[in-house]
């Protein structure tokens, strides 16, 4: 047997930091055709790619795009941004020409407890410590530019309000990146008359901001101008809305993110290019990287692999529902992911027990692989299984799920690319190579346009989650009704619900049934043009654990950050 996860002493962070990195000028040439000059360097080992040169690719032939989802995350871990990166490395060490999008990590998890985004082990990005932190800057930018909005609406209610906004109907929460559970809900503006009309107002973390949305969505800085003009910020008495050009607002805040746009150019731990921008979370937001660095992507390699968050009901669902009709791409082929340990949890396995074989609790786990593989099947798409291996894999529990698979006419195959890089992942490349030559068919939304809104959710409820219905108050269906009526009817929803479930009960693991989807509130992202369905009991800005792994990290007396993962 190979070299398995756990096996290797080192930690993530260690790894990176021993790598050797080739300066991003002379990856940028050699793997991609890019001269210098179209480069806008960020040190010696990440870049910025100008919009120039992004815009001279338009006429280029598209390459093949793969997208890599998972079963519901548990807490045994999946390892998906992990199989992005080794699985894009795989195909470049069988001879294709491969590169990776991923999105930025937040500063939420990365000082909470899910970790960053970089992959792990000796299948990551690097250099890994800024990926995770601050980067190029464009979360602190996504977070002015946001915020900058919210500043111009209480100063223009302030200097009189000529355009009669209700300070009790302002939509427009502020952001910060970073988990804070006491700004959830705050009261703004207190203090006296010299600081404006005290109102309800909170913030949410910037992965849900619809500025993030837009950027992700946006096809240039133009369309990225026009949306941020679109956001509807506040209603009046007579519930007219105002938007954000409104207040003259969206020039000031495309200034903001005038670079923030330009794909970020890194590489893997091979060597392998990889553009990381944009992060929506996919169990808030829609949880796509940029559209702007996907379609540049699929011009410069001839295989694209890219990701999208959390559990294929979310985030596969969102990226084929969403980014796919608003950018006018599709997946030729999906990576499902998942681990042994894991499915054995969605059997009911305890975290403590999950070393030992227990072929009972797998096939009953299974239950959650096969929904996900059932409803990749449902939008037209082939699918690959890759099994991230651990050491305490047993033959008997490989064959299990190997068959368990077959039976549903699609491949798994084991993945070793944590502890053998791209190696570790060469039967999975060649498996996906295979199925996008074969591939027959295209691809199929859930819903059409000119569905009625919450038949859209309703849509989403019965056939990705397998709910009975989804429900909500007669305040949440007028809602939407008014929003159909305004011309928002042809909107896709984007639906916020626990990660851990096809519920919205985190605890209820494998494939439950005989549950309802309870819409709580519903939010209309004019800009980015979908509606936001908030689900059960999902919360827009998330809290800290008791032990954040932010007690962990610290710079060492070299200078190096030392504890982050």
């Amino acid at each position: 047997m190979p070299a398995s996860q756990h096996q290797n002493p080192k930690s993530d962070i260690e790894i990176s930091q021993a790598a050797v990195k080739r300066p991003i000028l002379d990856v940028a040439k050699e793997r991609l055709g890019i001269a210098a000059e179209n480069l806008d360097p960020y040190g010696h080992y990440k870049a910025k790619v100008s919009m120039d040169y992004v815009k001279s690719l338009k006429d280029k032939k598209n390459g093949k795009l793969i997208l890599v989802t998972a079963i519901s995350p548990t807490p045994a871990g999946e390892g998906k941004t992990t199989t992005t990166v080794g699985l894009t490395d795989a195909l470049n060490h069988i001879g294709k020409k491969a590169m990776l999008c991923l999105r930025e990590p937040s500063l939420g998890p990365s000082f909470g407890m899910k970790g960053g985004a970089a992959g792990g082990g000796y299948a990551q990005v690097i250099p890994m410590e800024d990926i995770n932190l601050h980067f190029t800057g464009d979360f602190h930018a996504i977070t002015s530019a946001h915020n900058l909005l919210s500043a111009l609406i209480d100063n223009h209610i302030y200097w009189g309000n000529a355009l009669g906004i209700d300070s009790r109907r302002v939509a427009w929460r502020r952001v910060i990146d970073m988990n804070d559970r006491a700004l959830r809900e705050i009261v703004c503006s207190l203090g006296g008359v010299a600081n404006g009309y005290p109102r309800e107002a909170g913030f949410d973390i910037t992965v849900a901001s619809e500025v993030m949305a837009i950027f992700c969505l946006a096809k240039d800085l133009d369309d990225l101008k026009e949306r941020l003009g679109n956001i509807i910020v506040a209603y009046t008495r007579d519930r007219k809305p105002i938007r954000a050009k409104d207040l003259n607002a969206n020039g000031a805040m495309t200034a903001l993110l005038k670079e923030a746009i330009a794909p970020n150019l890194v590489q893997t731990l091979e060597g392998t290019p990889a553009f990381i921008h944009g992060g929506p979370f996919a169990n808030i937001a829609h949880g796509c990287n940029s559209v702007v660095a996907t379609t540049t992507a699929l011009k410069l390699a001839d295989y694209v692999v890219t990701e999208a968050g959390f559990g294929a009901d979310l985030g596969a669902e969102k990226f084929i529902d969403i980014k796919c009709r608003k950018a006018g791409i599709a997946p030729d082929c999906v990576v499902v992911v998942a681990t042994i340990r894991a499915l054995k949890m969605h059997g009911g396995v305890k975290k403590e027990d999950l070393k030992k074989e227990d072929l009972k609790a797998l096939e009953a786990g299974m239950s959650n692989l096969k929904r996900h593989i059932e409803n990749i099947q449902k939008f037209g798409l082939p699918a690959v299984v890759s099994i991230n291996r651990f050491s305490a894999d047993t033959d008997a529990e490989i064959a299990l799920v190997k068959d368990k698979c077959k039976s549903l006419g699609v491949e798994a195959l084991m993945a070793d690319h944590w502890a053998m890089g791209g190696e570790g992942a060469a039967d999975v490349a060649k498996a996906v190579v295979k199925v996008i030559d074969e591939k027959k068919g295209a691809l199929q939304p859930l819903y059409p346009d000119d569905m009625p809104l919450f038949e859209k959710v309703r849509t989403i409820a019965k056939e990705i989650y397998r709910a009975d219905d989804a429900t909500a108050d007669k305040s949440v269906k007028d809602q939407l009704k008014a929003w159909e009526d305004m011309g928002f009817g042809k909107l896709p929803v984007c639906i916020a619900k626990t990660q851990y479930s096809f519920s919205t009960n985190p605890d209820a693991k494998g494939a439950p049934t005989g549950f309802n989807i309870p819409v709580r509130e519903v939010r209309l992202s004019a800009g980015a043009e979908f509606i936001v369905a908030i689900c059960g009991e999902i919360m827009t800005m998330p809290g800290l654990p008791k032990v954040p792994s932010a007690d962990s990290i610290d710079v060492n007396a070299e200078g190096k950050i030392v504890g982050l993962f």
